[in-house]
């Protein structure tokens, strides 16, 4: 959400495939650290950088994956594509489902598959994400409570209070969701959707309007990515501008460790001028 708010590209790596070590921990188990860029080479430089084993995240691979930035001008020609439909195809604004068509056509992408139950995906990430922060920030809540947000305190404080009953079940969905989504990499190597319900929102939106129901805005802008982080495999955002409009994305998915796939469509969507990031320009002022 940040990257297609931003208007540039990012990348959520597979989890773990990057070290999270000297952060600040908001959900140990759905967590990763990626890189935003203005250039798919960019991006795939500074993940090869950052990518290696580290004793300070428990998570963290191991072995250093294969450098990125070498493969990204393969090409896609022997890449399955499809798009994601049923419930990542509505609850949309239309200029979010135009940037997606956008996308299809460019790949010449045909095929459409669905995952099962993404709603309770998206209902299980909320559990356990509310569940493992306020757990986190219990200690907080109980000694500095007037320090921290409202708007967080709020969610902090519900966390807290999540029945374990709740928990367990939501992982169990997990552990299940895992298997239906690892089973779509049988027959496609990359996955499309939007990546957000609306172009970046201006200062002071409250609401947003989903399948023709008002509502609240900040709870609701994870209506695409949270399903799918649920079970952590890479993703790669890639900007859409419209002149005049605010920016959107449209995410590409992949199989656990297959980024090098991702960025190989976002190259190619990059060069075909499909999806760009505009360079940044400073303007100077003289004082008079």
């Amino acid at each position: 959400m940040p990257s297609s708010f931003c208007g540039i590209w990012g990348l959520r790596p597979t989890y773990g495939a990057l070290s999270r070590g000297g952060s600040f921990a908001f959900v140990d188990s759905l967590d990763t650290i990626g890189p935003f860029a203005r250039s798919v080479a960019d991006l795939a430089a500074t993940y090869d950088v950052m990518a290696g084993p580290d004793s300070g995240d428990a998570a963290c691979a191991r072995v250093k994956p294969s450098a990125l930035l070498p493969q990204i001008d393969l090409g896609v020609a022997d890449l399955r594509i499809a798009r994601l439909g049923g419930y990542f195809a509505s609850g949309a604004e239309a200029q979010v489902h135009d940037a997606a068509d956008t996308v299809a056509r460019a790949l010449e992408v045909c095929r459409s598959v669905e995952l099962p139950h993404p709603d309770l995906a998206r209902t299980s990430a909320f559990i356990i994400t509310s569940a493992e922060n306020g757990a986190r920030h219990l200690s907080r809540l109980r000694t500095r409570a007037a320090d921290i947000d409202p708007n967080c305190r709020d969610r902090l404080l519900a966390g807290a209070l999540v029945p374990a009953s709740w928990v367990d079940q939501a992982q169990r969905f997990r552990a299940w969701w895992r298997d239906q989504f690892l089973a779509l990499f049988q027959d496609v190597d990359v996955l499309i959707a939007p990546a957000t319900p609306l172009r970046a929102p201006v200062l002071g939106k409250k609401t947003l309007t989903v399948n023709g129901e008002e509502l609240p805005l900040r709870p609701n802008l994870g209506l695409f990515t949270p399903p799918i982080s649920l079970v952590g495999p890479p993703i790669v955002a890639a900007p859409i501008h419209v002149p005049g409009e605010l920016p959107c994305a449209v995410q590409r998915i992949g199989a656990p460790f297959a980024e090098a796939k991702l960025l190989r469509v976002a190259r190619a969507l990059e060069t075909a001028g499909i999806c760009t990031a505009p360079v940044a320009t400073t303007q100077l002022c003289s004082a008079r």
